[in-house]
């Protein structure tokens, strides 16, 4: 791959960031957050008050990519096989026997929203697990590969309890980013009020192909990272284990740390991140702007630090002051 050729896809990433805030109005943090999963072929659980547009952004990032988009309603009545597709009965024709045929569900797409993900039971989350993870779906003893790039956008309200069940550890665990989407500045809330109540309607265009989108996340692989950060990471991560800890506020703060899979989580955003911005190699920034939503929901903040009011971004905080290899690496 030429480096023109290199230029030319990365140069679309801004486009693209441009056809989305055509309908997006502020929250550009979480909408980076968003490509920045995409490109580094994972997966983002979105959380915000309704209200703030959670669901509209991934509709209008579907939109700016050339991609297959499904979405679901998730509800307490929703099966698995709602998601995943069932079988059915087809009568034989012409002397030939009935047999069962696989009917795929709206799983089998490219950008998957899953709307409102907390409002169904741990039986129905758990149909997700084996796609986000293995881009595959098991049935009746039967794999049917996903089509690639395959990207799941979820969302939840975090105030809302009745008729809500929260989301396994593990099934947290798939979700590469957790991205909060807060409220808009007075200024951007200012906008949305006069530009979306009067019957123009902004018109968002594909700027990015599915060729495109793998031939991105493929390079985001060939980012480059200095072995020092990537040391900082591992230390970094195997702060955040009380039992490992050598930063005494997360002894006193948190129950259970984050494994492994953080780790590589924190290296591949961090390398999309660079990417984005045209650089092809990371830099201590990357990794501090994308260790909240890669590790906010890997650590688990014990009884005291709830009751304290003490929260996971806080936590990160400390950690990224308190480990000695920052110095080296900064």
């Amino acid at each position: 791959m030429d480096t023109k050729h290199i230029q030319q896809l990365t140069s679309k990433l801004q486009e693209l960031k441009a056809e989305v805030a055509k309908v997006i109005i502020g929250q550009e943090e979480a909408v980076e957050q968003m490509l920045i999963a995409l490109l580094a072929n994972g997966h983002a659980l979105l959380e915000g008050v309704p209200g703030v547009a959670k669901t509209l952004m991934v509709n209008t990032l579907a939109k700016g990519v050339d991609l297959g988009f499904n979405r679901i309603q998730f509800t307490p009545d929703l099966m698995p096989t709602d998601i995943l597709g069932t079988e059915i009965l087809r009568q034989g024709e012409g002397g030939k026997q009935s047999h069962f045929e696989f009917v795929q569900g709206p799983i089998f797409t490219n950008v998957l929203l899953a709307d409102e993900i907390n409002r169904t039971p741990p039986k129905t989350q758990a149909a997700l697990l084996e796609a986000m993870q293995e881009k595959k779906v098991t049935y009746a003893g039967k794999d049917y590969k996903l089509d690639e790039p395959f990207f799941i956008v979820a969302t939840q309200n975090p105030i809302e309890q009745a008729g809500t069940f929260q989301l396994p550890e593990a099934q947290l665990d798939r979700f590469l980013l957790y991205v909060k989407v807060g409220y808009l500045s007075e200024a951007d809330e200012l906008q949305v009020l006069l530009s979306t109540t009067t019957n123009k309607k902004a018109e968002v265009n594909a700027v990015l192909s599915k060729e495109e989108i793998k031939e991105l996340q493929y390079l985001v692989r060939e980012v480059s990272i200095n072995e020092d950060l990537v040391r900082f990471v591992n230390q970094l991560i195997r702060s955040t284990r009380p039992q490992d800890s050598s930063v005494e506020e997360a002894k006193q703060s948190l129950r259970w740390g984050a494994g492994p899979r953080a780790g590589q989580a924190l290296i591949l955003t961090a390398k999309a991140r660079a990417l984005m911005n045209g650089r092809f190699a990371v830099i201590p920034e990357d990794l501090e702007a994308v260790a909240k939503p890669v590790l906010r929901h890997r650590i688990l903040l014990n009884f005291q630090a709830i009751a304290d009011g003490t929260t996971a971004d806080q936590v990160i905080d400390v950690l990224f002051s308190k480990i000695e290899l920052k110095a080296a690496v900064l």
